[in-house]
């Protein structure tokens, strides 16, 4: 059969399965063949020869039992970024790019600073910030070796050199260290999420994923312990589910923080949180829960 032939038989055999069957063949196909869309386009007529066939084959049985479509790849654009991928880590999603977004509106491009990624997973985050404030010092935890090592090797092979990685369990391993801006995509899915069942989330690691306490665990963790390392007047960024923005402003609230938003991603979904903290000698008692509100 031809390249075009293929195209058709494998999109018909992804319906139903895939929200973008003749997308997923395509990817898929072009990367049997170690080319890019376009070949495809041009030389539909051709045909496969049998390690290709063989290889496109495979990751077609692959994307039919459901398996991410960014794993069988390896790769994934995120933030103008190409990263490598693996199920060691979160398949980085659209709406975390606004956890990216409101974070560098709080980073000057003329000065520079600390900033810590906790459970950087494969560095999106952390390399997306490092890559636009080139003269910022970035540090990106995670407390999976894996995970790590997929960030590593995504810093090298995009030349950003202002990162450095470390295996700690959130803050566990930076005793004494400060930073003036925190971010973070922790787990915040209830273990009875239904969405657990479903798509790419059936593949990916489930502690990057799942939190106790009904999904609110890692985030009520994060805002009690991050004081204790961001610089008088430092910002804590938090992505959440969409039903957890009023649950994330209580508890800023609680923690003494103010400043306090919620911004909504693309969807108009509440998606990212973030509140300032100051020190006691800074700290204006008058200020707690002002500037609590939605952002869109």
């Amino acid at each position: 059969m031809t390249i075009d032939h293929w195209l058709v038989r494998a999109a018909c055999q992804l319906q139903g399965g895939s929200d973008t069957p003749r997308l997923d063949a395509e990817l898929l196909l072009a990367h049997a063949c170690g080319r890019d869309r376009t070949w495809l386009y041009t030389w539909g007529d051709r045909t496969l020869d049998t390690l290709q066939q063989a290889a496109f084959e495979q990751l077609l049985a692959a994307r039919t039992a459901g398996q991410p479509i960014a794993y069988l790849l390896g790769r994934r654009e995120f933030h103008g970024l190409e990263l490598k991928l693996s199920p060691a880590a979160l398949i980085p999603r659209p709406d975390t790019e606004l956890l990216v977004d409101q974070a560098l509106a709080l980073m000057p491009a003329e000065a520079g600073g600390d900033v810590l990624d906790l459970g950087t997973g494969s560095g999106a985050i952390v390399l997306a910030l490092a890559s636009a404030r080139r003269q910022w010092r970035f540090t990106g935890v995670d407390l999976s070796a894996e995970a790590l090592e997929l960030a590593e090797y995504n810093a090298r092979s995009l030349g950003v050199s202002n990162v450095t990685f470390c295996q700690s369990d959130y803050f566990e391993a930076l005793a004494g260290e400060r930073y003036g801006v925190i971010v973070s995509n922790p787990p915040y899915l209830s273990d009875s999420d239904p969405h657990l069942t479903r798509g790419d989330l059936r593949f990916e690691p489930r502690s990057a994923l799942v939190a106790a306490e009904d999904g609110m665990a890692d985030l009520s963790r994060l805002i009690r312990q991050a004081p204790a390392h961001l610089l008088p007047g430092g910002y804590l960024l938090l992505e959440h589910g969409l039903n957890q923005g009023a649950m994330v402003r209580a508890l800023f609230e609680q923690a003494g923080y103010d400043m306090i938003t919620t911004h909504d991603d693309l969807g108009g979904r509440p998606r990212v949180s973030l509140g300032r903290y100051q020190t006691a000698e800074d700290h204006d008692p008058t200020m707690t829960g002002r500037g609590m509100e939605r952002s869109a």
